[in-house]
């Protein structure tokens, strides 16, 4: 059963001065290991932890960390979960996709239960 949707689009461009212009937003969003990807990735990284929250529609705020955005072997994208966001998605099969191209990055989440 489907227990929640969420989909955010970002505008990679947009999303690269928001970085720039703010020094350590970088390090709020993302872990260690996210910030080493390409500015394109972590756009659509940010919009899936946006289209997270949108699925999970919690009653409070959420850790930007607590759910780290890897790639499988052969690459298709999946969140590790910590904390707060762990204890919300036990037990669900949480999918994910990830898109980036013409200046727009977006991801979607579905929530299974």
């Amino acid at each position: 059963m489907i227990d929640g949707i969420g989909i955010d689009v970002v505008d990679i461009a947009r999303f690269i001065e928001s970085l720039e212009r703010t020094p350590n937003l970088a390090e709020k969003l993302f872990t260690e290991s996210e910030r080493t990807q390409t500015p394109q990735s972590l756009a659509a990284r940010f919009a899936a932890k946006e289209a997270l929250y949108k699925a999970l529609s919690p009653e409070r705020g959420l850790h930007w960390h607590d759910a780290e955005i890897i790639n499988q072997l052969n690459g298709k994208p999946e969140f590790l979960f910590r904390g707060d966001i762990a204890l919300l998605v036990d037990g669900a099969k949480v999918h994910l996709s990830l898109s980036h191209d013409a200046g727009i990055a977006s991801a979607m989440v579905v929530i299974e239960r």
